[in-house]
């Protein structure tokens, strides 16, 4: 993990020199005093990411000015891809046609143009809607309608506004049960304790309770901080543990891979009732086959992946995970890894979405 931090690290460096380099040849001749100004200024926009991580716990920053800093340090990353991939498509385009001019401009008008699409699509989540059959019984029912969503990331990004939104959205569903998979806290406790998002999160209604499992995004927040403030909300926080609802159904809550010490699925598995439904929330899709091959998990509920969030690299979580999006069944196990609620950093969706989902399941009479 160490090496890809270093890559990540190395390319964003090597692409905001590229972008810098032909910014200053597009400059032309203008004052040095001018090319000096619009320098400092690129540098300090492409520099503000290191600065979001090392003041993320620094308490005397005003939230608004820490939000400041974190949409311009993080919306950087997503400027700095595409800033490179369309000024290296005009600088290819320019070897065969050397009458091309203003590519910095029009890959500055590009990059802007899809960064304002990114937004708006993030700002709009999608619903998605499964229908679920389980051929086992439910005690004095036959359906339940579970709302699931991973990877709100409150905090700067994530803010009370937007979490006020997305509270309504899930509470209009009317659902018998919410599912958090994870990583409802961004990297920090502090902005969202400041904001008192526990009073918005305490909105959320279901009439059989709303559960939740930690992400890595809560031990990097500090597990002990974060287990305290959901202490506080009505959701019940399951880190190894089961919770059998008055249906029948069966929730296991796993920890975070983040604690090496978690159990194994099968463990898990082993405490549960096999012949009453078993719903699993396991906040990174890792383990997959050892779940399908227990024979007991009738639905896992994952996020993490975020789909990659912006293309392209929303093509390489197939290749990192098992499962990297989407609904698939593997013998009698549903396995769904969301993309979603909300983001990690930038705040835009190019080729991916953000989403709720909803399980519509039906059971054995």
């Amino acid at each position: 993990m160490p090496v890809f931090f270093i890559l990540l690290l190395g390319s964003y460096i090597l692409g905001n020199v590229y972008i810098f380099v032909r910014g200053m040849q597009a400059l032309g001749q203008i004052s040095s005093v001018l090319k000096w100004t619009c320098g400092l200024a690129y540098w300090a926009g492409a520099l503000m990411l290191f600065a979001v991580f090392a003041l993320r716990n620094a308490r005397q920053i005003p939230f608004s000015l820490g939000q400041v800093l974190f949409h311009t340090g993080s919306s950087w990353l997503v400027f700095t891809l595409y800033m490179v991939i369309f000024l290296a498509c005009m600088d290819f385009i320019k070897v065969f046609n050397h009458s091309l001019q203003y590519g910095f401009v029009i890959s500055l008008l590009l990059t802007f143009g899809l960064l304002a699409y990114g937004y708006i699509r993030y700002q709009h989540p999608d619903k998605q809607v499964f229908h679920i059959h389980i051929n086992k019984p439910l005690i004095n029912r036959d359906r339940l309608k579970i709302v699931a969503v991973s990877d709100w990331h409150l905090g700067l990004g994530t803010d009370r506004g937007k979490l006020k939104r997305d509270v309504d959205l899930i509470n209009a569903e009317k659902p018998d049960v919410i599912i958090i998979g994870g990583d409802l806290i961004d990297n920090s406790i502090i902005p969202v304790a400041g904001q008192e998002m526990d009073r918005e999160l305490n909105r959320l209604h279901a009439g059989m309770g709303i559960y939740m499992t930690p992400g890595n995004h809560e031990y990097i927040s500090g597990m002990e901080d974060c287990a305290g403030f959901i202490g506080r909300t009505r959701i019940k926080l399951l880190r190894d543990s089961i919770v059998t609802l008055p249906c029948g159904l069966q929730i296991i809550g796993r920890d975070d891979r983040s604690n090496r010490n978690r159990l194994p699925v099968g463990d898990l598995v082993r405490l549960t009732d096999k012949s009453q439904p078993v719903f699993l929330i396991d906040h990174q899709p890792y383990d997959l086959d050892e779940t399908a091959s227990s024979g007991a998990v009738d639905i896992q509920f994952s996020g993490h992946t975020h789909n990659g969030q912006v293309f392209p690299l929303s093509l390489l979580t197939g290749y990192l995970f098992d499962i990297g999006y989407g609904y698939e069944k593997r013998g009698n196990t549903n396995f769904y890894v969301s993309s979603g609620f909300a983001l990690w950093g930038p705040p835009f969706r190019i080729g991916t979405c953000s989403e709720m989902v909803v399980f519509e399941c039906s059971f054995a009479e």
